[in-house]
């Protein structure tokens, strides 16, 4: 699975460790973003920011305080969704449905960041279903509702749903942050993982001065 992660990212990593590229006001397609074409499905009367991401990644890990931060402080305008992703890997799907089923049973914002502490400093290994339900239970979840949540019938096509968007929309690898359902932000054009998401503000500028018409 390390090996899997480090391949994922390989592209990623350059980018983290370069210095500021600095960014003009207007971002520009090929260079801060690339075009989703066709789009993904996406609000008409908010500004969506997806993040696809997967709890077995080492920099989803780094990532999560800081863009759960920044997504704390969007304005009004401006909605958040997190998107799962496997890439096909069966332990990978298995953490995809740990999240929605977190979300199904109202415990994702109490666990989210338990999760990533339970795989990157804990060690714990999510190997089956059993084991992720007693962990689930430790922390104070329903452990009937989590399993059912986890084995329902409707949890495959979701994790297959997420999958499709994450290859509908070209990512790469993940972290990866669409905008609008349109516009993919290019992390090779990022020194930092704030800097990423300055882009990615940028980015909801531009749909919002679209959006007005200037």
């Amino acid at each position: 699975m390390k090996k899997l992660v480090a391949l994922l990212f390989a592209a990623l990593l350059p980018a983290l460790l370069a210095p500021s590229l600095g960014h003009a006001a207007e971002p520009q397609a090929g260079k801060e973003y690339k075009a989703i074409t066709p789009p993904l499905a996406s609000p008409k009367d908010k500004i969506e920011v997806v993040e696809f991401f997967s709890y077995g990644c080492n920099h989803c890990n780094d990532f999560h305080p800081i863009i759960s931060k920044w997504a704390a402080s969007l304005p009004k305008d401006v909605s958040f969704r997190r998107i799962p992703v496997s890439f096909g890997r069966p332990e990978w799907a298995r953490l995809s449905r740990i999240y929605y089923a977190l979300e199904a049973t109202g415990d994702l914002a109490k666990l989210d960041a338990a999760v990533f502490i339970a795989i990157h400093e804990q060690r714990i290994a999510f190997k089956t279903d059993e084991a992720v339900v007693s962990w689930a239970a430790s922390k104070g979840v329903d452990g009937k509702k989590f399993a059912d949540a986890m084995s329902a019938f409707s949890m495959q096509s979701r994790v297959q749903r997420a999958d499709a968007d994450a290859g509908a929309a070209r990512i790469g690898g993940v972290p990866s942050i669409a905008v609008d359902g349109r516009f993919l932000v290019n992390n090779e054009s990022a020194s930092s993982y704030q800097d990423l998401l300055k882009i990615t503000d940028a980015i909801v500028e531009k749909v919002r001065k679209e959006r007005k018409g200037k």
